[in-house]
């Protein structure tokens, strides 16, 4: 059985790239091939490092504003390491159309909530704001568009009276630890039906 290469793109601790890792043994369709983060300092380097897993650190300080040049570095250890899948897993730059061109259909996210809902940032607190009653997370196919791309999967979770931002995302974190692999393992194998998850 030959298995897709997987690389993960971190920008902090990388919890849900542990999750991702660590999905990917057995009778798994992907392996990693590559961890690479834009901060040295990322806590999941060493976590990857840890497991046997590559690295790399494509630092996007000194490129200013120049993204173009600085996914021009960050492609190159993608290649080096023949990656087919690229997950991102909390990696907090906004990749440009023409990176993300390279991927089409080949790069996932997650995403804290249930899409299309709240797309960006401060998603716990907008959906408590709203006055929701579920809230949850999203895996996607990344298209130039933020948070846009066609969903592959969800898990939801009750939003509860006394939810504070950090309350629920803590929940909805435990569901993305569970989905994204689950995700992946799909994806890897060919399927592209979202998967539900109560």
């Amino acid at each position: 059985m030959s298995h897709k290469r997987v690389a993960i793109l971190i920008s902090g601790g990388g919890s849900n790239m542990v999750a991702l890792l660590d999905s990917m043994r057995g009778d798994h369709p992907a392996r990693p091939c590559l961890v690479m983060s834009n901060d040295a300092s990322a806590g999941g380097l060493a976590k990857a490092a840890e497991r046997g897993v590559a690295t790399a650190v494509v630092d996007h300080r000194p490129f200013g504003g120049d993204r173009a040049a600085f996914e021009a570095e960050l492609i190159k250890p993608l290649i080096a390491a023949q990656t087919d899948i690229v997950c991102l897993a909390g990696f907090m730059r906004v990749l440009t159309a023409g990176f993300v061109g390279q991927w089409t259909g080949r790069m996932l996210n997650i995403h804290p909530s249930l899409l299309p809902k709240y797309r960006g940032l401060h998603t716990h607190a907008r959906a408590l704001e709203a006055g929701e009653r579920e809230h949850g997370c999203t895996v996607h196919e990344v298209t130039p568009e933020l948070d846009e791309g066609p969903i592959l999967g969800q898990a939801r979770v009750p939003v509860r009276a006394d939810d504070t931002p950090e309350r629920l995302a803590a929940r909805v974190l435990v569901q993305e630890h569970a989905l994204y692999p689950a995700v992946l393992r799909r994806f890897a194998g060919g399927m592209r039906e979202p998967l539900l998850m109560p």
